[in-house]
């Protein structure tokens, strides 16, 4: 196969796909980073961690009142921000392609170059082309019998 080079230039980014997937995008990531944490935090509170943070800090009485890490009231948090930056990230990046849309209309967007695979025909001999052109398929003869009375109805082939 034989391979060309080709420039082609983004002129227009579509905003209603960008937001499509861009809440795609976000929801995954935001989803992959909470389970994360959770995990994280499942691991280091089996482990005692946050408790002795707990205990180091109320001895050395830098709060005047008890601090507790309360793993249910950080998720709220986290699930809080995590919704507000999948809003805004999304917000963001149909933003940006409304600007880039504006911007190409002025400067003509961004050109790069692409390799195409380009299938090479095989070349033929023209008087074996010119000998399959003049033969011709045989006409059918319509049938005999008991099905040459029944009905027939052209249809288009669908595929």
């Amino acid at each position: 196969m034989a391979v060309r080079r080709v420039r082609r230039v983004l002129r227009k980014i579509d905003p209603w796909t960008v937001l499509k997937v861009s809440i795609i995008f976000n929801v995954i990531i935001v989803m992959a980073i909470s389970i994360g944490v959770a995990i994280a935090w499942s691991l280091l509170r089996n482990s005692g961690i946050p408790d002795s943070i707990v205990d180091s800090v109320n001895e050395l009485a830098i709060f005047e009142e008890d601090i507790n890490l309360d793993g249910p009231s950080y998720f709220r948090v986290m699930v809080f921000f995590s919704i507000v930056s999948t809003i805004l990230l999304t917000g963001l990046a149909t933003l940006s392609a409304v600007f880039y849309n504006l911007i190409s209309d002025v400067v003509g967007g961004v050109e790069f170059v692409v390799l195409e695979e380009v299938l090479e025909v095989p070349r033929t001999n023209p008087a074996v082309r010119q000998s399959r052109n003049k033969t011709e398929t045989p006409a059918v003869p319509p049938p005999n019998g008991p099905l040459a009375e029944l009905p027939t109805e052209e249809s288009p082939v669908t595929s």
